[in-house]
This record gives C-alpha cells, sequence and structure tokens, in this order.
C-alpha cells in the first residue's frame, strides 16, 4: 500500500514516513498542495493521502477538491487547529477522517488502518434497488431515475449502512462507530451534518432518512 503525505513542516512528513514504513506501508511526499495534485495525478498507485490544511502555494482544502477531479482517494486531515469549523468542512468536502496536531503517530497509523479497513471491504450483494433509487455496490456507484448521484466518501457509507440495516433505529453514537470505524473524537453534530447533506442529494427519496427523536436515524423503506 503507498501513502502520500503532504505536509510543509518537514519534521512532520519524517514522523509519519517513519512510521508508516515501520508498518510495511510505501510511502511519497509533498510539502504543499499544488505538488500534491501533480503527484496524484502522474501515480495512480497512491491508496491513500495524509494531507495537511495550512500550507503555501495551495492550501490542504483547494488540493482536496482538486484531487477530487482526479481520483477518489481515501484521505485524513492534518490540522493545527481543532476548531469544529475546520473539522466539518473537511467532512463536508467529503475526507474520511481527522486529526489534530500535535498527534500521536501510532493514533494516526490506527487511523490508516481503520480507513483503509473500510475502503477493502466489500458490501454482500452487487446492487440495491428500491423504485428509482440503485446503488450498486461494486462500482460504488448511486443513481436515482437512471442519473448518477455524486456523494462524498462519507455520504456513500452512510447510505449502504442505512439500506444494509433498513427500518431499523440506529442511534447517532452506533453510526459514528461503524461508520469511521472507532469511537469518534467528536460529537453527535458530525452525524447530522452528514445526513443533511445525503438527504440533499436523494432529492426525491429524502424522506427514506427518517430521524428518530432523540437517539438519530431509520432508513424506512416502505411497500412499493
Amino acid at each position: 500500500m503507498k501513502i502520500l503525505v503532504v505536509d510543509d513542516e518537514a519534521l512532520i512528513r519524517s514522523v509519519v514516513i517513519e512510521y508508516a514504513e515501520n508498518e510495511g506501508y510505501e510511502v511519497v511526499e509533498a510539502e504543499n498542495g499544488l505538488d500534491a495534485v501533480e503527484i496524484v495525478r502522474n501515480d495512480p498507485s497512491i491508496d491513500l493521502m495524509i494531507l495537511d490544511i495550512m500550507m503555501p502555494k495551495m492550501d490542504g482544502y483547494t488540493a482536496y477538491e482538486e484531487i477530487k477531479k482526479i481520483r477518489n482517494l481515501p484521505t485524513i486531515m492534518l490540522s493545527a487547529r481543532g476548531e469544529e469549523y475546520d473539522k466539518l468542512m473537511g467532512f463536508q468536502l467529503g475526507i474520511d477522517d481527522y486529526l489534530t496536531k500535535p498527534f500521536s503517530p501510532k493514533e494516526l497509523v490506527a487511523r490508516i488502518k481503520a480507513v483503509m479497513k473500510r475502503y477493502l471491504e466489500k458490501t454482500e450483494g452487487d446492487l440495491f434497488h428500491y423504485k428509482g433509487l440503485k446503488i450498486d455496490f461494486k462500482g460504488r456507484v448511486v443513481t436515482i431515475d437512471e442519473e448518477e448521484v455524486k456523494l462524498t466518501p462519507k455520504e456513500y457509507e452512510l447510505l449502504t449502512y442505512f439500506v444494509t440495516n433498513p427500518n431499523i433505529a440506529l442511534s447517532r453514537e452506533q453510526l459514528l462507530n461503524q461508520i469511521w470505524g472507532y469511537d469518534f473524537f467528536g460529537d453527535d453534530r458530525t452525524i447530522d451534518t452528514h445526513v443533511k447533506m445525503l438527504r440533499n442529494n436523494l432529492g426525491p427519496y429524502r424522506d427514506l432518512i427518517v430521524t428518530v427523536r432523540s437517539m438519530g436515524y431509520k432508513f424506512e423503506i416502505k411497500e412499493k
């Protein structure tokens, strides 16, 4: 597995590289977002990106948006700022995880493994079909009335978890643990934000995601 580490601080890059290589990962590095975009464009073998926010030439947010135009790359974002706005901004863009500096390299390695595990796991069955809503699990493609719906990685994971657990009340804590793969260091508003974005993208099928008061959500499948 190959990891791209993008950070303007050489010390941060060296620490991440050391711990990642000790786990058997191949690592390439970039010191700004502009270089990261070029590396991803020219190297299709990269499996995951660790991306800082505040960098010269091109910041992490902009770099991530440019890279999404090239390919869907699992991403863990780093930032010296721990403000909720920064986290929500990253999740709204579609990142998979967020870690605030200073961080434990061992924790970062654990998060790398968790993110990759989610991407490598295959959902049983090939297709979900409800009226005009279709999900191709193998292709990770969602369509509504034959039109493809563009979802962020987290929105897709949330939707597939909902459809594979229909008519079951799911707590916010359960959703956080299942989608992020470990106890999330944040609050329930992260789930609410992602559900809101997912509902917007589902359009006429937004009402399939029902709010369970004081608990969480339920994907309610009615008779066709």
